[in-house]
C-alpha cells in the first residue's frame, strides 16, 4: 500500500502550531471567503466528481469533536473515548479535533456561510484521545470495526510497536490511514513516520514547502498548510498553520476517491494520491515534497492502473513488531495497583516472619 509509508511524521495534536485569530464568533460567509485553497486545487470540480464523499466514513483521531458546531451539523458519526471505553462525548476542550473535522466534512450553514470540507457529504468519526499509545492503537481498531474507510492522525506519540500493529492491521482491513509529518522543521516523527501512514508535509500559497513543515524519508505528499481557516468549539474560527490541516485536507480528498470508486482498494488510492501529484522541488521524489503536492481532480480522473505497476507507491509492508513485554502502563494496570499490591507482599511476609519468630520463642 503505500509503499510502507514509512514514517510520515505527526507532530500536531496539541501542539500543532493553531494560530487563533480571534475569539468572538466571526461572520460565516466571510470565513467561506478565506478558503483561498479551494480555487486552486479545484475543491468545486472534485467534490462533484468525488460525489462530495458520500457514504465515506473518516476517522479522525483527535482532541474531539464539538457536535455542536454549526458547521458540522449532521457530518458526524459516533465515536468512542478509548480511555472509559464510552461512546465520544461531543466536546473538544483543545479545539483541534473540530477543526480538522471541519477541513474534512465541513457543511457549512444557512445561505453559502461557513466552512465547507474537502468532502463535505463524508462523515466524521470522532475518536479520543490521542495522548497515549495503547489509547490510540484501541481507536485505530474500533475505527477499522465500526466502519471507517480513512483515518486521519494529525498529532506526535512515540511508540512504534503499538501503533504500528493496528496500523498493519488497519491496512490490510482495506483502510487508508494519513497523519502530518510534524511542524518542528526537522526528521518526521511518529506516528506519521511509521510504515503504511502517508506523511503528508504543508505548502505555502507559493506552492513552496513551508519553513515549519519536517521533512525526511517519511514525506509522501505536500498540500496546502498556511493561512488555513478552521473551525473552533463554539461555532468560532480561527486561521492555523500546520501539517495537520494538510493532512485533514488529503484525507478528505481520500474519501471523495473512495466515493467515486467503492470498489477500489485502500492500495490503489494511495497509489494515486502520489502518482498524480505535481512534481515539487528536486525531480522526483524528494525529502521535502514527498512525491509532490496533491492534485485532487488529477487523482480523481486518472487512468486506472494496477499497483504492482505503479512506481510511486510500493506495497503495504506487513512491519514486525518486537514482542517484548509492555510496561505495566502499557498494559492498562494503574500505577497505584501495582504499589498497592506490592506493599500487601510486604506485609503479608513480614507478618509471617513474625509469626515465625513468636513460635520459635515459646
Amino acid at each position: 500500500m503505500i509503499r510502507s509509508v514509512r514514517r510520515g511524521g505527526a507532530a500536531l495534536g496539541a501542539t500543532l502550531l493553531a494560530v487563533l485569530v480571534t475569539a468572538a464568533p466571526a461572520r460565516a460567509d466571510a470565513e467561506r471567503d478565506k478558503q483561498w485553497y479551494a480555487a486552486p486545487m479545484k475543491l468545486a470540480q472534485a467534490r462533484e466528481l468525488g460525489h462530495g464523499g458520500a457514504g465515506v466514513i473518516v476517522a479522525v483521531i483527535d482532541t474531539g469533536v464539538d457536535h455542536d458546531h454549526q458547521d458540522l451539523r449532521g457530518a458526524l458519526v459516533p465515536g468512542r473515548n478509548m480511555t472509559l471505553d464510552v461512546p465520544e462525548e461531543g466536546i473538544d476542550p483543545e479545539g483541534h479535533g473540530t477543526g480538522m473535522a471541519a477541513l474534512i466534512a465541513g457543511r457549512g450553514h444557512g445561505s453559502g456561510d461557513g466552512l465547507l470540507g474537502v468532502a463535505p457529504r463524508s462523515r466524521v468519526m470522532p475518536i479520543t484521545p490521542i495522548n497515549d499509545a495503547l489509547m490510540v492503537s484501541r481507536g485505530i481498531k474500533w475505527a477499522v470495526d465500526h466502519g471507517a474507510k480513512v483515518i486521519n492522525m494529525s498529532f506526535e506519540l512515540n511508540d512504534d510497536r503499538v501503533i504500528q500493529s493496528a496500523v498493519n492491521d488497519a491496512v490490510k482491513a482495506d483502510v487508508v490511514v494519513i497523519g502530518g509529518v510534524g511542524n518542528d522543521h526537522g526528521p518526521v516523527a511518529e506516528p506519521a513516520i511509521l510504515d503504511n501512514v502517508l506523511g503528508v508535509g504543508a505548502v505555502d500559497r507559493n506552492n513552496k514547502v513551508t519553513d515549519f513543515s519536517n521533512f525526511g524519508p517519511g514525506v509522501d505528499l505536500v498540500a496546502p498548510g498556511v493561512q488555513i481557516p478552521a473551525a473552533r468549539p463554539g461555532n468560532r474560527y480561527e486561521l492555523r498553520k500546520g501539517t495537520s490541516d494538510a493532512s485533514a485536507l488529503v484525507s478528505g480528498a481520500a474519501a471523495l476517491i473512495r466515493a467515486r470508486y467503492p470498489d477500489m482498494s485502500a492500495a490503489e488510492v494511495i497509489d494515486r494520491l502520489t502518482r498524480t501529484a505535481d512534481d515539487r522541488g528536486a525531480k522526483g521524489r524528494n525529502d521535502n515534497y514527498g512525491y509532490g503536492q496533491l492534485d485532487v481532480v488529477a487523482a480523481l480522473t486518472a487512468p486506472r492502473v494496477p499497483v504492482k505497476a505503479a512506481t510511486t507507491a510500493p506495497p503495504v509492508v506487513d512491519t514486525p513488531v518486537s514482542s517484548a513485554p509492555l510496561p505495566a502502563a502499557r498494559m492498562g494496570i494503574p500505577p497505584l495497583l501495582i504499589v498497592g499490591a506490592g506493599l500487601l507482599l510486604l506485609v503479608v511476609a513480614f507478618a509471617s516472619f513474625m509469626i515465625i519468630r513468636v513460635r520459635r520463642n515459646t
